[in-house]
């Protein structure tokens, strides 16, 4: 969440936006979308620094003007049919090479992660073009820069059925967990309930609403079993995230190893 960095719009040149979003706002919109953009291939800017260089800047470019549809129907009230580029989406950012960039990066494909997120709505005569820079960061300084949507862990669950469960109670026993966690087998005509999956288990703890059931079965975790689940923003893919965190993580310890090396021993 706070260190894995990315690429977002830190800077946003505006030379006309007459549309009824404020130049503020249209900034802040512009740096919350993610952009699909390797930060490995990127170095940091420097403090101070007002232009951006081929090495440590991307380049966007939003220039979009809503105009009438002379061939529409005068009797439509539809924005769609009234009016051309009214909605103003992500797909219409150009990424514009600065420098050599175009050299350094022949197969690239810099643009938002996605194409359909809503930027603005104009009508017509109202236009807005901007001029965007991008730079590498992390969440800490600012969200924009996180890389993932949520990042959490929970411990695996451990279910324990104390005795056998039959017929209509290892039906119900069935109900009061997440689909594909019990599983009823047919043994010499009886159903018989059994845990399939612990995994798929969201600790609902239904099953001791039951006064039938509460006694017959045992709900843990599994102390040193985690599950991690990491969603990423679309910037890089999930295993890339974790294990790029996972190299931030070995050089803290590796540091505050180099520390206690440097401090001298009484």
């Amino acid at each position: 969440l706070p260190e894995v960095p990315t690429m977002a719009v830190e800077k946003v040149f505006v030379y006309n936006n007459t549309s009824i979003v404020q130049d503020e706002i249209l900034a802040h919109r512009l740096g919350l979308i993610p952009i699909r953009a390797d930060p490995r291939l990127f170095e940091y800017r420097n403090q101070g620094d007002e232009e951006g260089t081929e090495i440590d800047t991307l380049q966007f470019q939003l220039k979009i003007k809503c105009s009438r549809n002379p061939q529409a129907a005068k009797e439509s009230s539809d924005p769609n049919e009234l009016y051309f580029n009214h909605k103003v989406y992500s797909k219409h950012m150009t990424w514009m090479p600065l420098g050599n960039q175009t050299d350094l990066f022949p197969d690239a494909d810099f643009r938002p992660v996605h194409d359909d997120i809503l930027i603005a709505l104009l009508r017509p005569g109202q236009e807005i073009d901007v001029l965007m820079h991008c730079v590498k960061g992390i969440g800490k300084d600012h969200a924009k820069f996180s890389p993932v949507a949520t990042a959490s862990y929970r411990l695996l669950p451990d279910i324990t059925l104390l005795q056998p469960i039959e017929d209509e109670a290892a039906e119900m026993l069935q109900k009061c967990f997440s689909p594909g966690v019990i599983e009823i087998q047919n043994i010499k005509g009886k159903k018989v309930a059994r845990v399939a999956n612990a995994r798929l288990d969201t600790f609902s703890r239904e099953v001791f609403r039951h006064e039938g059931l509460k006694n017959l079965v045992r709900l843990a975790r599994v102390r040193n079993h985690y599950i991690f689940s990491v969603e990423s923003t679309g910037i890089l893919p999930p295993d890339v995230l974790v294990s790029e965190a996972i190299k931030i993580l070995m050089g803290k310890c590796q540091r505050f190893l180099n520390e206690l090396d440097s401090v001298p021993m009484e």
